[in-house]
């Protein structure tokens, strides 16, 4: 009855969320699990062929709901948190929605997104048949603390997991955990050959400097970008992997990539959506799924969630980027730096609960590098922090508008015509895209802001 009571109460506040506009992904499942606690676990016996969960610190979203598409494109019944509610109370809610009134649940395959530090608590309940792991790097330090902390609690789920473990073979802190369960034999391993735009000496600040084994200095062939690059120990030899799947002859301009001798289009030109596409075709060899489906998802694969999402908007060109961490933002300045020609930039910072409140990690963004950006706009709650932090690296104050409403912010930024780039932390995200989509509607509709 308990169950019910939560299953009746999640639909409720879903339907009630989406009456006043709101997408619900966590909160119709925190209340619900206060009702029943195990509402999610017996997963398994619910999911026919299998739970494939996706973490990391960067691109755990994109991965998970490409992998969500190309099983849905093959005609299964997926279970997938697509808007990126990623503990407990956002699988739950998932998991809600896809229950009858009754708790009766039945698919081909969940497809979750899980927060790496919250490993060891939601595998309590979900049990999973394939974990892939993307990057792991520093985040949200008053929350995760140190890298290290978010490797030893993934760890120690892999200590006793011998179920598919897929893993990045170029990111040391990723690739150290193939070897967590010596018993188990299913590791699978990715790499992503040098692009164009590597660099043999370190672009921006890592984490991945000493061998995990015998902390000696790690030697490095090039850097794609932080410390993911083709890396080896010159002492105990931990690096040097043959991995199952090496994407070969990157070229961002068409966009492309080749895999097992076959040429694949993508949607985006970038060499973290690369190590992303580079999971999935891995984790998708685990299936044997039709080639021709992961080429349709790859080339047509549409992004709606704020990650690497585009807008057209009053004559303009925008990308909009979550980034939540030093790299996350790296990643988005040196696709807006990559890109031929001017553009201006909206970056919006806050520091609620969800964000951290140690916003210190801006410091590590690298805003010296910037190539042709015209204009700055910052807005969030931290909109003074990360404008001062702008102006330090050298670049024009004059050049920089600071709007801590957003759609002041929005507004000033559209006041221009050109390319857009947007950088939004966590909890700015959604509100960035909403005050994106505003602004557009008005435009459209001939109404002045």
């Amino acid at each position: 009855m308990r169950k019910l009571l939560a299953i009746w109460l999640g639909k409720i506040l879903t339907i009630v969320g989406k009456t006043v506009g709101k997408k619900s992904s966590s909160s119709p499942g925190a209340y619900a699990l206060k009702i029943c606690p195990d509402l999610v676990k017996g997963l398994e016996k619910c999911v026919s062929k299998g739970i494939i969960v996706t973490c990391g610190t960067n691109g755990k979203t994109t991965t998970n709901n490409l992998m969500a598409s190309a099983l849905e494109a093959k005609g299964y019944k997926v279970i997938c948190n697509k808007l990126g509610a990623n503990m407990l109370s956002g699988i739950a809610t998932t998991v809600l929605q896809e229950m009858s009134i009754f708790g009766k649940l039945k698919a081909d395959y969940a497809c979750l997104e899980i927060d790496e530090a919250y490993t060891p608590i939601v595998f309590d309940y979900v049990k999973p048949d394939v974990m892939v792991i993307t990057n792991l790097f520093r985040d949200q330090l008053d929350r995760n603390g140190e890298v290290e902390t978010l490797i030893l609690k993934v760890k120690k789920f892999l200590e006793t997991f011998e179920g598919n473990v897929v893993l990045n073979a170029d990111d040391p802190n990723v690739a150290r955990l193939g070897l967590a369960n010596p018993n188990n034999k299913n590791i699978h391993y990715f790499s992503v050959d040098r692009y164009q735009g590597a660099t043999d000496k370190p672009y921006e600040v890592g984490e991945g400097k000493f061998c995990p084994f015998c902390d000696t200095e790690l030697v490095y062939d090039y850097y794609q970008y932080s410390h993911i690059g083709k890396f080896h120990c010159p002492k105990c030899g931990f690096g040097n992997i043959e991995p199952e799947v090496e994407i070969k002859n990157v070229d961002l301009t068409v966009p492309s990539f080749e895999a097992d001798g076959e040429t694949y289009k993508t949607a985006h030109n970038s060499i973290y959506y690369m190590y992303n596409m580079a999971a999935v075709y891995t984790a998708a060899k685990l299936y044997n799924f039709d080639k021709a489906i992961l080429h349709d998802t790859f080339e047509h694969f549409e992004v709606n969630n704020g990650r690497l999402e585009r807008f057209e908007v009053d004559g303009s060109n925008l990308l909009v980027n979550l980034a939540k961490n030093p790299v996350g933002a790296n990643m988005t300045l040196r696709v807006m730096n990559e890109q031929a020609g001017s553009k201006e930039l909206l970056f919006v910072l806050n520091d609620n609960l969800a964000d951290g409140h140690d916003v210190s990690w801006i410091w590590d963004i690298n805003f010296s590098v910037f190539n042709n950006v015209d204009r700055v706009v910052t807005s969030g709650t931290r909109a003074y922090d990360i404008a001062i932090r702008i102006k330090c690296s050298g670049y024009d104050p004059d050049k920089i508008f600071v709007y801590p409403d957003l759609d002041e912010a929005t507004a000033s930024l559209f006041s221009t015509k050109g390319d857009k780039f947007a950088i939004a932390n966590y909890t700015a995200i959604q509100p960035t895209r909403a005050a994106i989509k505003r602004y557009k509607s008005l435009k459209e509709n001939g109404e002045e802001k």
